[in-house]
């Protein structure tokens, strides 16, 4: 009972995250590691568990979102279809002692990738414009890793869409969209899995998508640079306690 309650917790704080600022998953894994599942279970879950928040926060910011050129908004949502589906397929097939091992490399990178976007991206000028067929593989990637982990592909998505010149309102709504494209694929793959645990899913599923819903009403309210650096933090904290039970 006292995981569980830990993990609506966690659920509640993931999903105002995501909305707010992004990077709910460095809750959801932690919580799910406490409550004693293995790494591979822990992110299976965690991807299932956040799915019908993603799905209603990409759903209520459909009118913002946009394509860049021949790359239309549904060119997009079917890369990142095809995508998600080949990191699930890879996250399947991963034997759990390797994924274990992959798991604070995977962690780190997100968390590096979470900090450039916050800090680091946003505070030089305007980068120059990518070409759109390169944008179109960029985005296959995102959702391979995506797919695979998931871990900072809100930031990777944001960088990418902003590079092609997408305005950062329509980018926003566009990676929420698509985020939820590409977990379309791999939960549809993870529901037969035996690694999901349904009840921690449900029970992270129903207090996240309270917490999406809240984030909307808090979006103007919490300071967006603090609530940055506290997901920085905890990035960091994981990936260090992740690298400590591996010796």
């Amino acid at each position: 009972m006292t995981a569980l309650i830990i993990l609506a917790v966690a659920g509640l704080w993931a999903g105002m995250q995501n909305t707010l600022a992004g990077g709910g998953s460095f809750v959801t894994l932690p919580a799910l590691l406490l409550a004693g599942l293995s790494p591979l279970s822990a992110n299976i879950t965690s991807t299932v568990a956040l799915f019908p928040g993603q799905l209603a926060s990409g759903f209520a910011g459909r009118s913002m979102t946009q394509g860049v050129g021949r790359l239309t908004f549904p060119v997009l949502v079917i890369i990142s279809l095809a995508g998600g589906a080949v990191g699930a397929v890879l996250l399947l097939v991963t034997p759990p002692t390797i994924f274990a091992r992959m798991m604070p490399w995977l962690v780190l990178f997100a968390t590096a990738v979470f900090a450039w976007g916050s800090f680091v991206r946003t505070a030089r000028a305007e980068p120059a414009k990518i070409n759109v067929g390169v944008l179109g593989v960029i985005q296959f990637v995102i959702a391979i890793y995506g797919g695979y982990f998931g871990g900072g592909i809100g930031f990777l998505m944001m960088a990418a869409l902003s590079i092609a010149g997408m305005q950062a309102r329509n980018a926003g709504a566009t990676k929420n969209g698509l985020a939820a494209a590409m977990n379309a694929s791999a939960v549809a793959m993870f529901a037969l899995s035996p690694e999901v645990k349904w009840i921690e899913a449900g029970v992270l599923a129903v207090s996240s998508t309270v917490g999406y819903l809240a984030g909307v009403w808090l979006l103007r309210r919490v300071p967006d640079k603090a609530l940055r650096v506290g997901v920085v933090i905890l990035g960091i904290a994981l990936t260090i306690g992740l690298f400590w039970r591996q010796f």
